[in-house]
């Protein structure tokens, strides 16, 4: 870390500088981060605990739900500190780390919204074949890619910042260390490091985005072929979840990091959305639209009943 720096921390602005907004905040905040972490872990019990839902599409989910606990677990508690702190600073290792699990989850996310596009293709297009296609050494392996390109493209990325000397102000102006709120404190030229990450999330882009394109424009096309109202309907719900999830959290991410950091609050707002509210949204965009999941979820409560007496 030597090289890195010649202050030791750097101070997070955050979401706003008046103490009253920050106690609002921080209550806001605080009840998304606790919704979050019990949506998704409730998602995960149900899926691991009723047989009904041991098929791939739940695989999937169930491990989204994980990584949606670990993508706001990432930004939210340093957040929720800095509400209640006045000096809002992180060490710069601690910088670093951040950035780095950051970059990871959210890599790892855009890669599995992938994997889920493909599973609802097979299920939609090739409904007699699905649990041959989807077999469960292919799901692992999809979910062990999504991980793994997670991790590659955050290592070169975070490998490549250690080039950099921060030097001068040491005041980040957002939330938590996202790798282009970091570049423009660089007193050497972040260049290379910009078209780095712009030229990673472009790429991660071209490997993921086709095969969504392609399996939708084949649900599309297998839905509109289904001569009755009823079941394109059917068709249709099993894969307007998925398409709701993936236009949130696409759209906000490849705006922040195609695009140069300016640190505008536009910026912070598209963060928090891609970051924090679509981790929330997620458990109950499935569970509110998907009949399997509520009647499993109510399966559950019953048991729970039975049990306690």
């Amino acid at each position: 870390m030597n090289n890195l720096t010649f202050f030791t921390e750097f101070i997070l602005l955050g979401l706003s500088e008046d103490r009253h907004a920050q106690t609002l905040l921080l209550v806001l905040f605080l009840g998304v981060y606790l919704l979050t972490l019990m949506g998704n872990l409730v998602m995960i019990l149900v899926i691991r605990g009723d047989s009904h839902l041991h098929i791939p599409m739940y695989f999937f989910l169930g491990h989204l739900s994980f990584l949606d606990i670990c993508f706001s677990s990432v930004t939210m508690p340093k957040m929720l500190q800095n509400f209640l702190s006045q000096k809002k600073s992180i060490s710069v290792s601690g910088c670093i780390t951040q950035s780095f699990f950051f970059l990871l989850s959210g890599c790892a996310e855009a890669s599995l919204l992938s994997a889920m596009a493909y599973d609802r293709y097979a299920a939609v297009c090739h409904p007699l074949l699905y649990t041959v296609v989807m077999n469960r050494p292919l799901c692992t392996a999809m979910v062990g890619a999504a991980w793994m390109m997670g991790f590659l493209n955050s290592l070169v990325n975070n490998l490549f910042i250690h080039k950099l000397h921060f030097c001068g102000s040491n005041i980040i102006a957002h939330f938590c260390c996202e790798l282009p709120s970091l570049f423009p404190l660089s007193c050497t030229d972040p260049t290379a490091n910009e078209f780095l990450l712009s030229g990673s999330s472009a790429f991660l882009g071209l490997l993921t985005l086709p095969l969504i394109l392609f399996s939708y424009s084949r649900i599309i096309s297998a839905i509109l072929s289904i001569r009755n109202s009823e079941g394109q309907g059917k068709a249709f719900s099993t894969c307007s979840s998925h398409l709701t999830v993936v236009l949130l959290f696409y759209g906000t991410a490849l705006f922040r990091y195609i695009s140069p950091a300016s640190g505008s609050v536009l910026e912070r707002v598209v963060s928090i959305q891609y970051s924090v509210i679509t981790s929330l949204l997620n458990p109950l965009i499935y569970s509110l639209k998907n009949q399997e999941v509520k009647a499993a979820l109510q399966r559950m409560l019953r048991q729970q009943k039975c049990a306690l007496g």
